[in-house]
C-alpha cells in the first residue's frame, strides 16, 4: 500500500497545563470539514478533559469519534490499549480522514511513534507529524510545567508507568521527537522571556523543526495538519534517553494467523495458550473463536500472560464458524512449532 493511501495521524504531546485542550478545540473548529477522530490519553482529572471536547458542539466533533485511553501512560500500554484502539478506528465502515492523538504529560513520544510500525497498523496509517506543545510561561521560569507538583501526583497515580524520567528529561524527550514545536501562552511572557524559551527549545530540537508562537491554544488545523513527516520511518533522527533501554523494536515483529474449528471451552483454550506464549516469548495473541453450542462469536485478546475473552456478536448465516487467532512476536519466532502446539 502506498504512502499516500495511509490515513495520517498527528501526535500532540506536552506537559499538563501546556494548553492541549484549547489547542485541540481550536483545531476542531478550523478542520474545514475533515472527519477527525481523537484518541485521548486521559488520567481521571489530570489529562485532557474529554467531556469538554465531546460537548464542544463543533462540526466534526461527534462523540463516537472521540476515544479515551484511561489505563495509563500511552507509551507504556501500547499493546494493551493503543494498537487495538487504532484498529477499531481503521476498521470502521467510514474511517476518519485524520486521527489526532493526545498523549498525557508523562508520555514518551518516541515509543508511541514506534508503535505505528506494528504489523496490525503499519500499512494503513502514518504519523503525519509530532506536535510538541510548550508552556512558554513555565519554561521561561525554568519549571517546564506550570504545576510540577501535580505532574508528580500524576506520575504516582499511574500504576502502568514503567519509566521514571525527571521532568527536564521528559521535556527533552518531547522536543527531540517533534516535527513542530508550538510555544503557547506567549501573552504571559515579559520582555526577554521569549529569548529564554527559544534557547531552551532550540537546544533540544532537530535543525529542520519549525517553531510556532501562539496564545490561548489558537492555531489553525492548516498549520498543524499535513506535515507529511512519516515520523515512523524517521526514528533514528529523534534522540531518546531510552534508546538503549527496554523498548522493543517493532520493525522486528512478525505475525501470522492460525485457523481451526470450533472449541468447547474458552477457559481451556486460554489454559492451552498460556504455556505456548511463555515457551515462545509471544507478545500478543488476538482473534476470535467459534464455541460449540454458542450463537455468539468469542473475542480473544492476550498480551503476554494476560488474556481476556468475551462474546461480541452473533455469527451471521454467511460467515463460516471457525476459530482464527493472530500471533505476534519477534521476527525469529518458530512459526511451525507454535502452529503445531496451538492446533494439537
Amino acid at each position: 500500500m502506498s504512502q499516500v493511501k495511509k490515513i495520517p495521524a498527528t501526535v500532540i504531546t506536552g506537559f499538563l497545563g501546556a494548553g492541549k485542550t484549547s489547542t485541540i478545540q481550536h483545531l476542531l473548529k478550523t478542520a474545514g470539514g475533515k472527519r477527525l477522530a481523537l484518541i485521548i490519553n486521559e488520567f481521571g482529572d489530570l489529562g485532557v478533559d474529554s467531556d469538554i471536547v465531546k460537548g464542544c458542539g463543533i462540526e466534526g466533533c461527534e462523540d463516537d469519534d472521540i476515544l479515551e485511553l484511561a489505563n495509563g501512560c500511552i507509551c507504556c500500554t501500547v499493546a494493551d490499549d493503543f494498537v487495538p484502539t487504532m484498529e477499531k478506528l481503521l476498521n470502521r465502515e467510514t474511517p476518519p480522514d485524520h486521527i489526532i492523538i493526545e498523549t498525557s504529560g508523562l508520555a514518551l513520544p518516541k515509543p508511541l511513534v514506534k508503535a505505528f510500525n506494528w504489523p496490525e497498523i503499519r500499512t494503513r496509517v502514518t504519523v503525519d507529524g509530532v506536535i510538541t506543545l510548550v508552556d512558554g510561561r513555565a519554561v521561561a521560569d525554568g519549571l517546564f510545567a506550570t504545576n510540577p507538583e501535580i505532574i508528580e501526583q500524576h506520575r504516582l497515580a499511574d500504576e502502568n508507568l514503567d519509566h521514571e524520567s525527571p521532568l527536564e528529561e521528559l521535556f527533552e524527550e518531547q522536543l527531540a521527537c517533534a516535527d513542530m514545536v508550538v510555544i503557547n501562552k506567549t501573552d504571559l511572557l515579559e520582555e526577554g522571556d521569549m529569548d529564554k524559551v527559544l534557547a531552551a527549545v532550540r537546544k533540544q530540537i532537530r535543525p529542520q523543526v519549525k517553531i510556532v508562537k501562539i496564545a490561548h491554544g489558537e492555531i489553525s488545523a492548516s498549520v498543524l495538519l499535513g506535515l507529511e513527516s512519516a515520523a515512523e520511518d524517521d526514528l533514528d533522527s529523534r534522540h531518546s534517553h531510552h534508546d538503549d533501554g527496554h523498548e522493543h523494536d517493532h520493525d522486528d515483529f512478525e505475525s501470522f494467523a492460525v485457523e481451526f474449528g470450533e472449541i468447547a471451552d474458552p477457559d481451556a483454550l486460554v489454559a492451552k495458550l498460556l504455556p505456548i506464549v511463555a515457551a515462545h516469548d509471544i507478545l500478543r495473541v488476538k482473534g476470535f473463536a467459534a464455541v460449540t453450542d454458542k450463537d455468539m462469536r468469542l473475542v480473544i485478546q492476550g498480551v503476554g500472560s494476560r488474556f481476556q475473552h468475551y462474546y461480541d456478536q452473533e455469527w451471521s448465516e454467511n460467515t463460516e464458524r471457525k476459530t482464527r487467532l493472530v500471533v505476534i512476536g519477534d521476527h525469529d519466532m518458530d512459526e511451525a512449532a507454535i502452529r503445531a502446539a496451538i492446533t494439537a
